[in-house]
């Protein structure tokens, strides 16, 4: 028992001088504590001595040797294994803070850190995390950056900063961002869909072609990768490749209904009205597309010149968005043939707000640019074709009379 206390007391006082010197000599605050629970554990030592006539609780003797001994033993390995025992401690500390939600604190220790320490990887990241949760996104990207610059291998912190630079509206650094990362690695496909966004918002189509493309080498069954191609071709009125990744698209996800919507569309302007008419029926399923989709099968009707069903479709495309599609219909000469007998509400600025759209700006874009490119068409197909041939008969016959009648 003598010897055990004496061997206890040497290592104790031994490791106790050990963390003191190492304190001087690296002026360095982060051994305070472990000091501070030596001496703890060294404290009850003393105590327990006064009593040592009586039982010593087990776990009491436990706690004494972990508070001397075990806790600055493993501090000492940690520090041979890992150079910069510092970096543990006040991350430590940090999240600590963070779990009792204290920010202010927790920034203030890494950003004392990082002064110190500036090549810190974690420290950086885990300070643009907060800075980045506070609606601190300037600041953020500043941390992130300094994290890729210390670990250029943190691709996922590459995509976390393009997407920062996107929301503070430097699109043209985000898609730079995006560009060295897919140079690092081509497979993350997240950003090639990200640079593949910025590259259809300022129009460059053709470069959001070669983007998607070669991330479909990586992920060929990826949705995104599938349907956006399907945009960036219905922008180049490439509709047949159009249409090819829209089916790929739709297979993929067939509860997506927007790519149904477009398919028909195509299928329109390629003159396939029964094609057009089966996928406008399912896309009547959706809350969003709806009233166009039956606003279309209107048109198909009066293509087909059944006029019973072109009402019955139109009115109930009027019921689901009133103002908008009677604006639609208003605007369109195809509905002449039979807007007496829609039900058209009296007064349709006591409508109800328009819903909110769930379709985002890309595919609206690609929406009306497909609904326009089947206008177009319609003029120069179905029956219009034998209308305009007669109407440019009849020209020619009254310029002919006409010339005749002055000579």
């Amino acid at each position: 028992m003598l010897i055990e206390q004496l061997i206890f007391i040497i290592i104790a006082f031994a490791l106790f001088v050990y963390m003191f010197y190492q304190l001087i000599k690296k002026n360095d605050t982060k051994y305070v504590p472990i000091l501070a629970i030596e001496a703890l554990g060294i404290a009850i030592d003393f105590v327990q001595l006064y009593f040592a006539e009586k039982d010593i609780n087990v776990a009491i003797k436990i706690i004494i040797y972990i508070l001397s001994i075990v806790v600055p033993i493993i501090v000492i390995v940690v520090e041979k294994l890992n150079s910069n025992m510092s970096e543990v401690i006040y991350i430590f500390l940090a999240k600590m803070n963070l779990v009792f939600g204290n920010n202010k604190n927790a920034k203030t220790i890494l950003i004392k850190f990082i002064t110190e320490h500036p090549e810190s990887y974690i420290g950086h990241k885990l300070l643009a995390q907060i800075y980045e949760k506070e609606g601190g996104q300037r600041k953020a990207v500043d941390e992130y950056a300094q994290a890729i610059e210390i670990n250029k291998k943190d691709y996922d912190t590459y995509y976390k900063v393009a997407n920062l630079l996107t929301d503070l509206d430097k699109k043209d650094e985000a898609a730079q961002m995006l560009t060295n990362l897919l140079e690092k690695k081509p497979e993350y496909v997240e950003a090639s869909i990200a640079l593949g966004d910025l590259l259809i918002e300022t129009e460059n189509y053709k470069e959001a072609v070669n983007i998607y493309l070669e991330a479909l080498k990586y992920s060929p069954t990826n949705y995104d990768l599938n349907y956006n191609l399907g945009i960036v071709y219905t922008m180049l009125n490439d509709f047949q490749n159009a249409k090819l990744y829209y089916e790929k698209a739709a297979q993929l996800n067939s509860l997506v209904y927007n790519t149904k919507y477009s398919l028909a569309e195509i299928a329109l302007i390629y003159k396939e009205l029964e094609e057009a008419e089966q996928y406008f029926l399912q896309v009547t399923e959706d809350e969003e597309l709806c009233a166009d989709a039956y606003l279309e099968l209107a048109k198909i009707y009066i293509i087909k010149n059944d006029k019973d069903k072109a009402i019955k479709f139109a009115n109930v495309a009027i019921q689901e968005d009133p103002k908008r599609i009677v604006e639609k219909i208003q605007k369109d000469v195809t509905f002449a043939v039979i807007i007496a007998k829609l039900s058209i509400p009296f007064n349709l600025e006591f409508e109800d707000e328009e819903k909110p759209k769930k379709l985002t700006k890309k595919e609206l874009k690609a929406k009306e640019h497909l609904e326009e490119m089947a206008e177009i068409t319609k003029k120069i197909g179905y029956s219009n074709i034998k209308i305009e041939k007669k109407d440019k008969v009849v020209e020619s016959e009254e310029k002919e009379k006409n010339q005749h009648e002055r000579e």
